[in-house]
């Protein structure tokens, strides 16, 4: 008997607490939506080898500050240093064969001169046939002979004249072209030095001196360590409720027991394949003290929030915005508002003096 009893009283127990009445009640209100991520640095970028060779003279660790413009490693790589010297000698020769002393020139000059001398003594020689011609003394053949050799010491004076303004800008094209393949060589040649593009922090170390390297490998990753982000993977179905400005209380993996406060600076307008999620980034409103990059966190978007609202609790709520009243035979459709872990706004449907049924199992 007493066994039958206690059940009994068990059974009521349980009955009258399945049958708990509960009122709409006015509270505050705030909707988060949840977004799981990790901290980034802002103007993050990889610090990538440009030529072959073997890495040497590496001079950095991850966490080191580094200044635009420092080198950091070098490749060793011969070749692009022996064009660099083939083509500043090339170069120089080039240099040299547009002043009035290269050879060329230098030749072509003493061959003007020589053709202007004879040109001035066969024009004084035709000058003398001419008057003998007009005083009828001496012979018609001298006097055209002398004629036509001046007229052809003239002509051959313009043309070594026109040679020589020729070979000069043949060497001015050639001088430019050097100086092109010089500088070519010696960016390539700069290529062995992998150099700073933006001051920053070394997040990451990739390779070691002795590596051999390739274009275009990553050695480091360097990235703003004044600019911390959190870099949020937000689910397709809560990327509608979020925009630029909202609160954002994080939580790192690294300091649970404290939450920052950050806001919602940048939403990218593709989907992540790589996390399936849309990703949005944050700006903390406080400075992070000894953060580290990739640093896994949990974080909580507040996409609406409203003072002294009309709640349920979220676990009275059916699908299709339905509720159980007392007194009532069947579900009661209502219209909600703002929706929490725990609670539903309730916008109309219902009041204070409502008696809610808890859901039928």
């Amino acid at each position: 008997m007493k066994r039958i009893s206690f059940l009994i009283i068990v059974l009521i127990v349980c009955s009258c607490g399945k049958n708990e009445e509960i009122h709409p009640k006015y509270q505050d209100i705030q909707e988060l939506v949840f977004a799981s991520g990790q901290l980034e640095w802002d103007d993050a970028y990889n610090l990538v080898v440009q030529t072959d060779g073997v890495l040497t003279q590496l001079t950095f660790e991850a966490g080191d500050t580094v200044q635009k413009g420092s080198v950091l490693a070098r490749v060793d790589n011969k070749s692009n240093q022996i064009n660099t010297q083939t083509a500043r000698e090339q170069w120089l020769i080039a240099q040299q064969n547009i002043t009035p002393y290269a050879p060329a020139l230098l030749a072509l000059e003493q061959s003007i001169q020589a053709a202007e001398n004879k040109y001035l003594q066969d024009k004084k020689q035709a000058d003398r046939y001419e008057r003998l011609q007009q005083s009828n003394i001496g012979s018609r053949v001298e006097y055209e002979n002398a004629q036509l050799a001046a007229k052809n010491s003239w002509a051959n004076w313009q043309s070594l004249k026109k040679q020589y303004a020729q070979v000069l800008q043949q060497a001015k094209q050639q001088q430019i072209t050097s100086q092109g393949q010089l500088k070519n060589s010696q960016i390539l040649e700069d290529y062995n030095k992998i150099t700073v593009t933006e001051s920053g922090v070394v997040i990451k170390k990739f390779k070691n001196n002795g590596d051999f390297v390739r274009k275009g490998d990553v050695v480091a990753t360097i990235g703003n360590a004044q600019k911390i982000q959190a870099v949020l993977n937000v689910d397709e179905n809560s990327i509608g409720k979020i925009k630029l400005g909202q609160k954002v209380y994080v939580k790192l993996n690294t300091h649970k027991e404290k939450v920052y406060l950050a806001h919602i600076a940048e939403i990218l307008s593709a989907f992540d394949a790589a996390s399936q999620s849309f990703i949005c980034k944050a700006t903390f409103e406080e400075t992070l003290h000894q953060a580290l990059f990739g640093t896994q966190l949990e974080a909580n978007v507040l996409v609406a929030q409203k003072k002294h609202a009309l709640l349920i609790p979220r676990s009275y709520l059916d699908y299709g915005n339905k509720v159980n009243l007392k007194g009532q035979d069947k579900p009661l459709v209502i219209k909600t508002g703002i929706v929490s872990t725990a609670y539903v706004e309730v916008r109309s449907g219902l009041d204070e003096n409502s008696i809610l049924l808890p859901l039928k199992p």
